[in-house]
């Protein structure tokens, strides 16, 4: 099972990732071209009368990104050179070497699914996954320079040990410099491992200092190859993999994370307006507005109108058009936003900073969906209610 943990105020989600004909059925119905905007399996979040129309299944993805991200599941981990504060990528992730039991293994099969359906659906996954682990996904060899983008101590250690002799050290010193005494490093997570099978029983010395460091850079580039074929294992599921052959790693990214920064222009394409036009003043406002947004205000703003954090590259992939409409609720009031409408409600608002204030605080403080049970309750008046509670 994959848990959605508390971050989202004491609310318990859960999605069954149980390998079982059923669910294998559902993902080939998605990969066959089953209407994306129902998603690839039903969500329940308990506490939260949410009418679900896919802007619970865009939601709980997002939310899967930040776990994976928090560390709720033990899939990823940070680089090496966040922990170091240097180098490149200390914002990125990289497969965690040390999650290889079964229980894991099939949580990589599903993380690859997740990637495979954010492609096949066209919604992108707000995941940071390191340069190298996209090469590794389209079977790109690594080299020592991407090993240094995640962990340059490591490297400058290794070519350190490499070209000891340069600095004067002899055999009789090697032993008095050198902290390492065998056959291992540690991996990206910080843990102790042998770089060659029986390693911890190997001695490092002077004579074999160079067979170990290509030994050890031989170790970083493959210590998450199970972790790698269960993702492509999951990727397969739903997309052809051989397609990555004619691809880049920057590509693949692409595809599956979409643009990291919104784009206003793109936004601005595929608005549309109800019960006002653009020259409205709420419309005039919210647009300035957007434009003092930084790109993480805008980033929160996607989140609470869609439950996705990012737009796709093309605007041909764009599956909804962004709605804002006016709304007759009392004036100066917070928005609101209905996530499977990728659609914002904006009351009347007595000036363009009271507007600000408001959607600064709706966007960044309302995270939940339906708290209060208003749509919930309202469509069981409706009798729109299905027989597992969801819409």
């Amino acid at each position: 099972m994959w848990f959605i943990g508390p971050q989202r105020r004491e609310k318990l989600a859960m999605v069954n990732t149980d390998p079982s004909e059923k669910r294998r059925a559902n993902f080939r119905a998605l990969s066959s071209g089953i209407n994306a905007e129902y998603g690839a399996w039903k969500i329940k979040l308990i506490g939260e009368g949410a009418d679900d129309a896919g802007g619970v299944f865009d939601d709980t993805i997002t939310e899967m990104c930040g776990e994976l991200e928090n560390f709720v599941v033990p899939l990823l981990c940070p680089t090496p050179n966040r922990a170091a504060s240097m180098g490149q990528n200390r914002d990125q992730f990289l497969i965690n070497p040390d999650s290889t039991s079964p229980e894991c293994l099939l949580q990589y099969r599903f993380l690859g699914i997740l990637l495979g359906v954010a492609v096949r659906t066209r919604k992108p996954m707000d995941i940071h996954l390191a340069p190298s682990v996209w090469k590794r996904l389209v079977s790109l060899p690594l080299s020592t320079q991407d090993i240094d983008s995640v962990d340059s101590l490591f490297v400058s250690s290794i070519k350190s040990l490499s070209n000891i002799d340069r600095s004067g050290i002899t055999s009789e010193s090697f032993g008095s410099v050198i902290p390492i005494e065998r056959y291992h490093i540690q991996n990206s997570n910080g843990t102790l491992a042998p770089i060659v099978p029986g390693g911890e029983d190997i001695k490092l010395t002077f004579g074999n200092r160079k067979i170990f460091a290509v030994n050890a850079l031989h170790s970083r580039i493959e210590e998450s190859d199970a972790q790698i074929e269960a993702i492509l294992e999951g990727l397969a599921s739903i997309i052809p993999v051989p397609l990555f052959r004619f691809m880049t790693a920057e590509a693949l990214e692409e595809w599956v994370c979409g643009k990291p920064e919104i784009d206003l222009a793109l936004l601005q394409k595929i608005v549309r307006y109800r019960d006002m036009d653009r020259t409205h003043n709420l419309v005039e406002w919210f647009w300035r507005i957007m434009n003092r947004f930084s790109n993480d205000d805008r980033v929160a703003l996607m989140r609470f109108v869609s439950g996705r954090s990012r737009l796709p590259t093309d605007i041909a992939d764009v599956s909804q058009r962004f709605q804002i409409m006016k709304t007759d609720k009392s004036k100066d009031g917070l928005p609101t936003a209905q996530t499977c409408f990728f659609q914002l409600r904006l009351p009347d608002y007595s000036s363009e900073a009271v507007m600000e204030e408001k959607l600064r605080y709706a966007i960044h403080n309302c995270r939940s969906i339906d708290m209060d049970n208003y749509m919930l309750a309202r469509n069981v008046d409706n009798g729109q209610m299905l027989d597992d509670g969801i819409i």
